[in-house]
């Protein structure tokens, strides 16, 4: 009798638990605190357990700094038992939960919000909405092309939502939206004050292998490898670096295709203008050897001028390879044989100077 006398008792105190389910939200009550877990007692024989990992996305976020003993707090049921006889207990998710339906709305009122970047990955950067997990590819990053992701990391940006699924737990940013309606206010700005065939500043942003971007007011605009001067030049990052300011010429500017290409060469004389004043067939001119051929030898007079010296000009000697006598970028004095100013082209001699 008084057997089943206790084991009615047993059964009332299990009885007396609500036993949390899956999924659900509850309300409990820390009573222990450690920087790596919070201990909740949730009305269940046995505690909760909030590992750091369910507190927050945030990993700065302090357990300890954050959170005190007897606090209550709402929580959501990852498992019953954690193996070890707790429940598995999230924060995050109950704010997971609260944020999906705070951008539910935002999404239906098309409004713009305020993200948190987080690490690059495949294909573009990881976003947080509070502690919802969103995404933004990289061709939604800005107007221009985003060659390095990591830039964009661990920043806070403006974006609209341009794909919401609640129930599968996907969202998608896009900054560019944005980007591009203050890129087309300084794209007007910039519009009202150029011109073709009118000069203007702007500061070198970016070189590449065919040319230097410079931005002036905002706005892109791009110098070709052409056109950065009147000589030969390789490699754009020889003549200019990031962060030059510089004076160009518009030559063109496309509105439609919102493109403007500039010129700092022509801002100067074309060399070729003024070689009849410059150059006669009486003197000896120094230059440098600026490429070999297997018929002879290009020489560069000055920027923008270079002329041939025939294997048979180089030297009084016979000469098989112009390489076996000459060098790049080797210093040496010429005559000039022949001139054709209108097709830029001139016939130098090593060989009249010795």
């Amino acid at each position: 009798m008084e057997n089943n006398t206790m084991e009615q008792m047993l059964q009332q105190y299990e009885d007396s638990f609500q036993i949390p389910r899956k999924g659900e939200v509850v309300s409990g009550k820390i009573v222990q605190i450690s920087e790596g877990e919070i201990v909740v007692n949730i009305g269940y024989k046995s505690d909760g357990i909030i590992p750091k990992s369910e507190v927050s996305n945030d990993p700065n976020v302090s357990i300890l700094d954050t959170f005190k003993e007897d606090q209550e707090i709402d929580v959501f049921v990852i498992k019953v038992d954690d193996g070890d006889g707790n429940v598995l207990l999230s924060m995050k998710k109950v704010s997971q939960l609260k944020d999906w339906d705070i951008l539910e709305g935002l999404y239906a009122e098309e409004k713009e919000i305020e993200v948190t970047t987080s690490n690059a990955v495949k294909g573009g950067v990881i976003t947080y909405f509070g502690e919802v997990r969103g995404f933004i590819p990289a061709s939604q990053l800005d107007v221009k092309f985003v060659r390095n992701l990591e830039e964009y990391t661990n920043k806070t940006f403006n974006v609209k939502i341009i794909e919401f699924n609640k129930r599968r737990k996907r969202v998608v940013f896009s900054h560019k939206v944005l980007a591009q309606v203050e890129y087309n206010k300084k794209m007007e700005a910039v519009w009202g004050k150029i011109a073709v065939n009118e000069a203007i500043e702007g500061e070198v942003k970016r070189i590449t292998k065919f040319g230097a971007f410079v931005d002036i007011g905002g706005v892109d605009a791009l110098i070709h490898i052409s056109e950065l001067s009147w000589g030969r030049v390789v490699n754009p990052a020889d003549v200019l670096k990031i962060g030059d300011k510089v004076n160009a010429l518009v030559i063109s500017a496309d509105k439609n295709t919102q493109k403007i290409s500039l010129s700092i060469k022509k801002l100067t004389p074309d060399p070729w203008s003024l070689f009849e004043s410059k150059y006669d067939t009486e003197n000896v001119f120094a230059g440098k050897v600026v490429s070999l051929t297997d018929f002879g030898a290009f020489v560069e007079l000055e920027p923008g001028i270079e002329g041939l010296v025939h294997v048979s000009q180089i030297s009084n000697k016979r000469v098989e390879k112009p390489s076996d006598e000459l060098s790049i970028a080797q210093e040496v004095s010429v005559k000039i044989l022949e001139a054709d100013i209108e097709n830029k082209k001139v016939k130098l001699s090593i060989k009249a100077t010795l």
